[in-house]
């Protein structure tokens, strides 16, 4: 539900079509070690002490978008299932899938009627028992939504909710009186709390005469999670998908679950949003205490369930202290925290990435890291890094270094489904085309997130391959006659064969898959940080010019423990490393990638 604050143009995106597909700015620069470091598969080796979900890499499918296999333009179930051994081959060890619960749509699924149910415009709970016995035989695991903070006002328990104020689930949400009424008789909200998406997060409902609360949109009323039995029906919306066979859960919004019980207004902050609303601190909505109890009890409960089951949360916390809350004081709450401060960077910022990259790396829980680039709440990976920059040569080689950065780093890698070919973000130009309530309600200095929800890119055919309908839920953006997987999968120099390389990579190199991490600084303009080899074997150093112009790299391989120096390189998009010998001062091209071997 997080909502990234930034918007490109669509313009320059539609140059890219005659570059995306080609990808490499730098031909046939790729080379692999003849030395192959065997490290087992993400999916072969799972134990307590080591799960499976500290190496795998985590793919992210927007259902709606993904394949339509019935062609009424909407993504479904079976399309995910006709298109696992895409995601097998691309090297994926498991899918978190947005909602596909019974829902009204008003939030494209998060907004959930029914927890327990499928919604039929993506099929049958048979088509997802299916789906997951498919990915379980590729040896996938399947994570679903969870989606705790709130419900669709259609749901049967708001219903009953809002019938009167005696019903048994009254307090199963918040309610409260209104703070008084105005001159001509309106209610006054209880206080000054605002929506994330816009003005009051108060409700009135004339029937019973109260305010419900909704820390998003009208639609989604918020769960009252100090009332004990909608914690135990949501501790069993969590069981009974783990019996479906699911192997985790994806949290959305959780650092939302709890408010003030006194309903303290919240600080006022200089300044409006995009919604002409004063800017407020979510002191008293965001980020309770409270929160860390309800995460010990979801993981109890995943823990009930073998295979390492995995919890990961989204919640946009401040700063690393905040996020190893997350952890729990005795790592009983969340295996894999969302970092929102890596993945809100936003620019090139070698100085900054590193300042991060050294925090978490040192996180006081101990915490396995866990990086995105992009989801269905941001702008895509290709344009949130390029901004100012309209060379597509350029733009294809940061998207590339992001990719590197993302799948060699130590942090379990999350992935959004697109981005491996080069997918852009391809906002709408006029306010009858926005689909996302957020864009309809902030146009135009918010217009929305359809932009990085646009359909999959399979073939050159009509509508990318997606589907046969004449209109799909959103339109398939102009470059994939180019930007789509069939192009990209038979040229070797391609985004998508790029991703694929790193992700083998990480599989079966053992400094990647299991090394410890040592951020390094041989230059302000270069990322650069050491992967540890095991005792008597290599380790891998990465290097990623955040900068335009070349950069020269003088690293002291004897203050980092090795001997040798940089003996091979791994992959590479700049020619003049692609080979032996290499020498201690490299150079490195702009916005250019660098893995090598080192010993």
């Amino acid at each position: 539900m997080n909502k990234t604050p930034l918007r490109t143009s669509t313009i320059a995106n539609y140059l890219l079509c005659a570059t995306l597909a080609l990808g490499s700015l730098l031909p046939g620069a790729h080379a692999q070690s003849a030395i192959q470091q065997v490290a087992p598969a993400a999916d072969q080796k799972n134990t307590a002490a080591d799960p499976w979900w500290k190496h795998g890499v985590i793919y992210q499918i927007y259902p709606r978008s993904f394949q339509d296999t019935d062609g009424d333009g909407i993504g479904d179930i079976k399309g995910i299932t006709s298109r696992l051994d895409y995601i097998k081959q691309l090297g994926i060890d498991a899918i978190w899938i947005s909602p596909m619960y019974p829902s009204p749509q008003i939030d494209f699924g998060y907004d959930i009627a029914d927890y327990v149910a499928i919604d039929p415009m993506y099929g049958t709970m048979a088509d997802f028992e299916h789906m997951a016995a498919e990915a379980k035989r590729r040896n996938i695991r399947v994570i679903m939504d969870y989606v705790p903070n709130h419900t669709s006002d259609q749901s049967a328990w708001f219903k009953e909710s809002r019938s009167s104020r005696t019903n048994p689930k009254r307090d199963w949400y918040i309610w409260r009186d209104p703070k008084g009424f105005t001159a001509d008789g309106k209610p006054i909200p209880p206080n000054n709390w605002q929506s994330w998406f816009g003005h009051s997060a108060w409700e009135y409902d004339a029937t019973t005469k109260q305010f419900y609360y909704h820390h998003f949109y009208v639609q989604q009323p918020d769960l009252n999670w100090r009332n004990p039995e909608v914690v135990k029906a949501m501790m069993d919306v969590l069981r009974f998908w783990m019996d479906k066979g699911v192997n985790g859960f994806r949290i959305d919004a959780v650092s939302r679950l709890f408010e003030d019980e006194n309903l303290h207004d919240d600080p006022i902050l200089p300044g409006t949003n995009a919604f002409g609303d004063p800017n407020i601190q979510h002191k008293y909505t965001d980020n309770l205490p409270e929160v860390h109890d309800m995460l010990r009890e979801m993981r109890k409960v995943v823990d009930e369930y073998p295979g390492n089951p995995v919890l990961i949360s989204e919640a946009d916390e401040p700063n690393i202290l905040e996020l190893s809350k997350m952890y729990g004081a005795n790592n009983d709450e969340v295996q894999l925290p969302m970092d929102f401060q890596v993945a809100d960077v936003n620019k090139l910022s070698a100085p900054r990435f590193r300042e991060l990259l050294k925090e978490v790396e040192n996180n006081p829980a101990h915490g396995q890291p866990y990086f995105f680039f992009g989801n269905h709440d941001q702008d895509r990976l290709w344009d949130r890094y390029s901004i100012g920059i309209i060379d597509p040569v350029m733009k294809a080689r940061i998207a590339r270094m992001m990719a590197t950065l993302l799948l060699t780093s130590r942090a379990t890698p999350q992935m959004y489904y697109g981005d491996e070919i080069g997918m852009v973000t391809t906002t709408p130009t006029r306010k009858e085309d926005v689909r996302d309530p957020e864009g309809i309600t902030g146009w135009p200095k918010e217009k929305g997130r359809d932009g990085e929800r646009t359909p999959m890119q399979w073939n050159d055919s009509k509508d990318a391959g997606f589907s046969t309908a004449a209109t799909t839920w959103l339109p398939v953006a102009p470059n994939y006659t180019t930007v789509n997987v069939s192009a990209e999968s038979s040229n070797p120099d391609s985004m998508l064969n790029w991703y694929k390389r790193l992700i083998d990579l990480r599989r079966t190199n053992q400094a990647l898959y299991a090394g410890s991490m040592t951020v390094l600084n041989p230059n302000e303009e270069v990322l650069s940080y050491l992967r540890q080899g095991p005792p008597g074997k290599p380790s891998v150093l990465v290097a990623l010019n955040f900068s335009g112009k070349p950069q020269t790299l003088n690293y002291d391989y004897a203050a980092l423990g090795l001997t040798k120096g940089a003996t091979a390189t791994l992959e590479t998009n700049d020619p003049s490393l692609s080979q032996a010998p290499l020498t201690k001062s490299i150079t490195l091209a702009p916005y250019a990638t660098w893995i090598a071997e080192v010993q």
